[in-house]
């Protein structure tokens, strides 16, 4: 490796549906929160400093109503909380600043795909984003980092794609050659979430 990376990297949707006030007597999202709980176990597992958390600064529509919270950091701390990682985190919501991180460092990128691929979705249906979000499928799938942060950022704002800033920080951050698990890849409801895990193998 020519530069310090950190050899462990989860990604895991930014779903509203995965935090804990929206589980009632049926999980909308067993499956999807099953498998983002146990990336998430993983990822500390092999993580003996912080956790990064990467994902999308707070919604604009939600900032005249106080709420300046990102989505993807309440989504982070409900399943880092039901992982039981007990770990330094670090949020950083795009477009402020990642900090340098380390091989002792876990990266945590909270991210979707498009939200107009289906009649579910809550954009209008654009032929384009089954392209799209078959490209940052194979990206993922592959741990193809050039992939990722060649993403077309302009594309993805005009698909809803929400997680394609974190998702292209995440091909710029890490390097070296990684091992790509994918445990999750559905569109439940009409956006595109994936469950990946890498592990840093140079």
């Amino acid at each position: 490796m020519s530069r310090s990376t950190p050899r462990r990297v989860a990604v895991v949707p930014c779903a509203p549906a995965l935090l804990a006030s929206y589980v009632g007597l049926v999980d909308p999202l067993a499956e999807v929160r099953t498998a983002a709980v146990e990336a998430v176990r993983w990822l500390a597992a092999g993580t003996t400093e912080r956790v990064l958390v990467l994902g999308a600064g707070p919604d604009p529509a939600n900032l005249p109503r106080g709420v300046t919270e990102p989505l993807s950091t309440r989504v982070a701390h409900a399943l880092l909380t039901e992982a039981g990682v007990d770990l330094p985190v670090v949020e950083t919501a795009l477009p402020d600043p990642v900090p340098a991180l380390s091989e002792h460092d876990g990266v945590l990128v909270v991210a979707d795909g498009t939200a107009t691929g289906d009649e579910r979705a809550p954009g209008h249906v654009d032929e384009r984003a089954f392209a799209y979000d078959q490209a940052i499928e194979k990206a993922l799938r592959t741990a193809d980092t050039a992939a990722l942060g060649d993403l077309d950022a302009s594309l993805g704002a005009e698909l809803l794609a929400a997680g394609v800033p974190a998702l292209r920080e995440l091909g710029s951050l890490v390097h070296g050659r990684f091992r790509a698990e994918t445990d999750y890849a559905d569109d439940p409801f009409g956006v595109r979430y994936w469950v990946v895990r890498w592990q840093c193998e140079s």
